[in-house]
């Protein structure tokens, strides 16, 4: 199969950590790289934020990257991208050329608008492409929850409602987004569910753990925004301090680079509310971490925190499980699947700081029980989450929509017929 990502934020070779680098950027990666190991040909476009990107980085002999000049050639924040999405998809039907895909996977509602264009403008010049879309948030659950705050453009609410319509698939990455899809229109009948992943060779129980400063250690990793929590768990940090714990320390990862939190407004934020707890020495904001020394700092945590006010799927919780670490994870979206109350970890309510603390307190209180929740949340990912399934779980997504298409016959088949047709000068052999 031919396959097209649209990741119009989100490069799957950007730094992670950063206001708009996390998850998605995780997940288009490895998708696509297990999708490629699959056997298929995979190309992701993305928006050239920085001229000095090449037009092209082959990254596997089935997996390309491929910058799209659209909008100015720098980092705009992703709530600004929307005029742009025109000028994304003119530059990928320019690229596929005569040649367009059997597929091409939006990700994100503003991607999902470029995959649409594009494969109308193929499907006008008599080259269909199917389209199918994971949205990775939803624009109603994020104006749910942020109300006013919510920088969305005042568009998105109608346009991801017409994305989700007009895309002849749409992938979920939890339960709770499959209702969240169908208020908003999109028929379950074409809904599939394939959650993320998580890479198993890199993250395992076994390998480097990271010096602790303190007898015991909690870690919360995420981008630094209010939405994920990071407050709420510098506040049970403080519980636990008046409850005689003064022996934890926190460490969060994410934001800007060690050296460029001084000019991060939410690392400063949290910098000041540790400070006006009297906890700011058991606080450690690490920055960016790269993927390859993340492993020992999650290995070093006597449990992670995942502590957002909502969640689509959540990588990190996997990530902490794939190390044999128990996760205390908010009780929304995508978490309730994923981190198994009392088996993997601690569900806890979102928004309750006493919550964490509480269950932090018990982790640390039965260090033989919490080795027990890592070793459950082991087991689980290996068997559940690895990206070499969620590509099968994806690609029966693609057969789906290409069968839907076209009953009889999958589309590299029609192609390949109408070749053999124009060689003969239509005549049928």
């Amino acid at each position: 199969m031919r396959i097209s990502m649209v990741s119009e934020h989100a490069s799957p070779l950007a730094a992670l950590g950063g206001v708009d680098a996390g998850g998605q950027n995780v997940h288009v990666a490895e998708l696509s790289l297990a999708l490629a190991h699959r056997g298929h040909d995979v190309t992701v476009y993305t928006r050239r934020d920085d001229p000095a990107l090449p037009d092209r980085v082959r990254t596997d002999p089935h997996l390309e990257v491929v910058h799209i000049t659209a909008g100015p050639v720098r980092h705009v924040p992703k709530d600004m991208l929307l005029p742009f999405m025109g000028d994304l998809a003119d530059g990928i039907v320019e690229d596929w050329g005569q040649e367009p895909p059997d597929i091409v996977h939006g990700h994100f509602w503003m991607s999902g608008l470029a995959a649409l264009d594009a494969a109308r403008q193929s499907r006008s010049a008599g080259r269909p492409v199917q389209v199918l879309q994971t949205f990775h948030a939803l624009g109603t659950v994020k104006r749910r929850h942020q109300g006013s705050e919510d920088t969305s453009p005042s568009e998105r609410l109608m346009l991801e409602a017409m994305v989700g319509r007009s895309a002849d698939r749409v992938v979920a990455t939890c339960s709770d987004e499959v209702f969240e899809l169908k208020a908003m229109g999109v028929s379950g009948s074409r809904i599939s569910i394939a959650p993320c992943g998580v890479d198993l060779e890199l993250f395992t129980p076994r390998g480097p753990v990271e010096d602790r400063g303190r007898a015991h250690r909690i870690v919360s990793v995420g981008r630094l925004v209010p939405r994920k929590g990071m407050d709420l768990v510098i506040r049970a940090l403080r519980d636990l301090a008046d409850q005689g714990r003064d022996d934890v320390e926190l460490v969060i990862v994410g934001g800007g680079n060690t050296s460029g939190l001084e000019d991060d407004p939410e690392a400063q934020r949290l910098l000041g509310l540790a400070a006006d707890l009297g906890i700011a020495d058991r606080v450690i904001l690490r920055g960016q971490v790269s993927r390859a020394e993340m492993p020992a700092v999650l290995r070093s945590a006597d449990a992670v925190v995942c502590a957002p006010w909502y969640e689509p799927f959540g990588i990190v919780p996997l990530e902490a499980m794939a190390c044999g670490v128990p996760v205390i994870a908010a009780a929304v979206g995508g978490l309730v699947d994923t981190v198994v109350d009392g088996k993997t970890g601690l569900h806890v309510p979102p928004q309750d700081s006493g919550a964490i603390a509480a269950a932090v307190a018990e982790m640390i209180a039965d260090p033989e029980w919490a080795r027990e929740l890592g070793d459950h949340g082991h087991r689980r990912v290996r068997a559940r989450y690895s990206w070499s399934r969620i590509a099968a779980d994806t690609e029966r997504a693609y057969q789906s929509a290409l069968g839907a298409a076209a009953p009889t016959q999958p589309a590299t088949a029609r192609r390949s017929a109408a070749r053999r047709l124009e060689s003969t000068g239509g005549r049928a052999l």
